[in-house]
């Protein structure tokens, strides 16, 4: 049998990489029953009798997967935020950021449409900037129009598989199309009615770019936390983290303990009130899901 990548997966049949060679497969009919669903990403054992007719054997063991997207075997994430149109929203990004955490998979958080700033919003937006540097997160801003900051994405793609991830209309097929010219990715403007940009990318595919592979995958906005549990939740907050061994108790949910680290962070002004407020939303939102079940 030989050995190969998913590279592509669409309507069925998977396009495995294996020596330079791209192979259609399609998986076992046993995958179905042993609920087993190869991913793009996925290290697979196949056999195949031609270029189009290949089968799925087995599917290595992963590093990490995402379900949404569904990906496997990610080195980092890509995290594509628009300054405006959408507006840059710093809940919906510390949401992926908890969700890329969580699954130990490097961040990397780039600010698209830096060139439609003005006014009151500029600052705004710098001031985040500078929060989710100081964090210690990678923060680029870029503008595909003026090309911006846009090649300082390049070194942290070479030999790593990148997901580049995002709500709809904040410009990711955009800025693959800047990173790779030729590349030719559908692209539809923000809608005006809807304050939202219509998917552009139907499926998950691993497309070369500044040398290595990079995920261009369907636009989403909403993130569960359905695989996270309440102690897991500090843990993907890297200024809580850094924290907690000053906490008078060890676990400290930075709640309502007394003499908690977090908390007097917090009101040192050394970790912003956004950040700690979301922490507590999303900590009421898994022990709510918890209730429910």
């Amino acid at each position: 049998m030989a050995e190969g990548k998913i590279i592509k997966a669409l309507s069925g049949f998977y396009y495995v990489l294996s020596e330079g060679k791209v192979i259609q497969c399609r998986g076992r009919g046993v995958f179905r029953k042993q609920k087993i669903t190869p991913l793009v990403g996925d290290y697979v054992l196949f056999e195949a009798s031609s270029q189009t007719d290949g089968y799925i054997m087995e599917v290595r063991e992963r590093k990490n997967e995402l379900v949404r997207p569904p990906i496997a075997n990610v080195n980092q994430a890509i995290l594509v935020f628009s300054a405006v149109e959408p507006d840059f929203s710093s809940i919906l990004l510390d949401r992926f950021l908890v969700l890329v955490e969580s699954k130990k998979i490097r961040p990397i958080i780039v600010i698209n449409k830096m060139d439609l700033l003005s006014g009151k919003t500029k600052p705004i937006v710098e001031g985040y900037i500078r929060d989710y540097r100081h964090i210690g997160y990678d923060v680029i801003a870029t503008s595909t129009v003026t090309k911006s900051g846009v090649e300082q994405l390049l070194p942290y793609l070479e030999g790593r598989i990148s997901v580049f991830a995002g709500q709809s209309g904040v410009g990711k097929s955009s800025l693959l199309n800047a990173l790779r010219p030729g590349l030719n990715l559908k692209t539809n403007d923000i809608s005006t009615h809807l304050g939202r940009g219509k998917h552009t990318t139907r499926h998950v595919e691993l497309i070369e770019i500044g040398g290595g592979l990079v995920a261009d995958t369907p636009g989403f906005s909403a993130l569960e936390f359905n695989d996270l549990e309440e102690g897991q939740l500090p843990l993907c907050f890297p200024e809580f983290l850094e924290r907690s061994h000053e906490c008078k108790f060890r676990g400290c949910t930075h709640m309502s303990e007394p003499k908690c680290a977090v908390k007097k962070a917090l009101e040192a002004g050394d970790i912003p009130a956004y950040r700690y407020n979301h922490y507590v939303s999303f900590m009421e939102e898994i022990k709510e899901r918890k209730t429910r079940y």
